[in-house]
């Protein structure tokens, strides 16, 4: 089983995401944990404040330490082990599907979610591990990058999903983007479901999703293409792939 912590100062606003769905029922089905912990409920102040002033003037106000620091004493004081803590945070590493599976073997992550300008650095340096940004952009706190965290790495502990294929030939798990899907009817508005999907012939199924996949990196995200280790053939393929499409007009 794969827990997570949460430290926000709005743990009301996880329930009607992360309690439904696949994730609802892996947490049902004991496979993963999520507790979430008010930051309030720690603070000193007879007004349960968890903000102040920056020191050196600026605009906004800044988390204060104590009540962090105490809620995360609480959630780890009968533990043998120390729990990985990240904090979701404009300045961390992007996630990625590659980051995503190295968190998926942890076996509890401790994740704190910033508010106003931000946390009292000393948390960070006495507490945190790591910090993790879900794009190049600021919100307006860490709870929505948490539940993306959660959500990305919970689909990846086993048994959670069906099978390791549902997650394994998703985009990003391979540095590929997934091949085009299809499903009921077979023709939807005069466009037709390809005839391969249809042959029973895995190899060739196989072999098409394969360049789909491929074209639509190289269309999509040239970037992810170019650091691809690719036969002449397939390059070929992809190249003649990707004219037969610009040349339909699809």
């Amino acid at each position: 089983m794969m827990k997570f912590d949460i430290l926000t100062l709005f743990p009301e606003v996880f329930d009607p995401v992360l309690n439904n769905s696949i994730i609802g029922r892996a947490c049902k089905k004991g496979l993963i944990e999520i507790n979430t912990h008010n930051i309030r409920d720690y603070s000193l102040d007879k007004h349960r404040k968890t903000d102040d002033y920056p020191y050196g003037g600026g605009c906004g106000m800044v988390m204060t330490a104590q009540p962090i620091y105490d809620a995360y004493i609480d959630v780890t004081k009968e533990l043998d082990y120390k729990p990985k803590v990240i904090y979701m945070s404009p300045q961390g590493s992007v996630l990625n599907q590659k980051k995503a599976l190295q968190l998926r073997d942890e076996k509890h992550l401790i994740i704190l979610c910033g508010h106003y300008e931000g946390v009292d650095e000393r948390i960070i340096e006495k507490i945190v591990d790591e910090e993790i940004s879900i794009g190049d952009y600021v919100l307006t706190g860490g709870e929505l990058p948490a539940m993306v965290l959660i959500d990305c790495v919970s689909r990846l502990v086993p048994g959670v999903l069906s099978s390791g294929e549902s997650y394994s030939d998703e985009s990003h798990y391979n540095g590929l983007l997934e091949y085009p899907q299809y499903t009921r009817p077979y023709d939807f508005m005069g466009s037709k479901v390809p005839d391969v999907l249809l042959s029973g012939n895995h190899k060739d199924i196989e072999r098409w999703r394969r360049i789909k996949s491929l074209a639509r990196t190289y269309e999509k995200r040239p970037d992810l293409f170019e650091k691809l280790s690719l036969s002449e053939d397939e390059l070929k393929q992809v190249i003649k792939e990707v004219n037969s499409k610009n040349n339909s007009g699809l």
